[in-house]
């Protein structure tokens, strides 16, 4: 049995899709003033950076980006049977009365969201968080909702939502697989 998968976006509608959020970032906020972002890895840390390239291009004005790891704020690490990577948090910027907006790739249960905002609150109070997102795929556990989505993209629960970068070594697309076949 194999995966069947199908590509939902690819390099230039992802393009699109930032290029987007970046205009919704600047509208929504009047400018960039106070304003930071901060990627969840690894693929929010990616686009957090392509983001603020975006915003830097619309407005001349670079943003700080940070990377969060959300592994031990993760509210089901008792369930897993090995013990998680844990990589690096970097956030080399005070957040405390700034508006924060939260980068990811895919928002799914919401449950990485909240993770992520446990620990931001660790790093300072925030004036507010925003959370952008380049895939919504529905299914939410917690009452999460993002303030920018590239796209919307409904999926069955059983379907797995795939986001592969350059940063990563892939070509970048947004791939859904869909269950197995014989």
């Amino acid at each position: 049995m194999k995966s069947k998968e199908r590509i939902v976006l690819d390099a230039l509608e992802i393009n699109r899709a930032l290029s987007r959020v970046a205009h919704e970032v600047i509208e929504r906020n009047h400018g960039l003033s106070d304003l930071t972002l901060v990627g969840i890895r690894t693929g929010g840390v990616h686009l957090a950076h392509r983001l603020a390239g975006r915003l830097k291009e619309i407005e001349g004005v670079v943003l700080p980006v940070g990377a969060l790891d959300i592994t031990l704020y993760r509210d089901d690490l008792h369930t897993k049977r090995e013990q998680p990577a844990v990589r690096k948090t970097e956030i080399g910027f005070d957040i405390t009365d700034k508006k924060v907006v939260l980068v990811d790739d895919v928002l799914f249960t919401g449950r990485t969201i909240r993770a992520a905002m446990d620990e931001l609150i660790d790093f300072g109070r925030p004036r507010e968080i925003q959370l952008a997102v380049l895939i919504d795929r529905g299914h939410r556990e917690l009452p999460i909702r993002a303030n920018y989505v590239g796209k919307s993209l409904p999926t069955a629960a059983d379907e797995k939502v795939k986001v592969l970068l350059r940063e990563e070594g892939e070509e970048d697309r947004v791939i859904i697989e869909n269950g197995t076949e014989v």
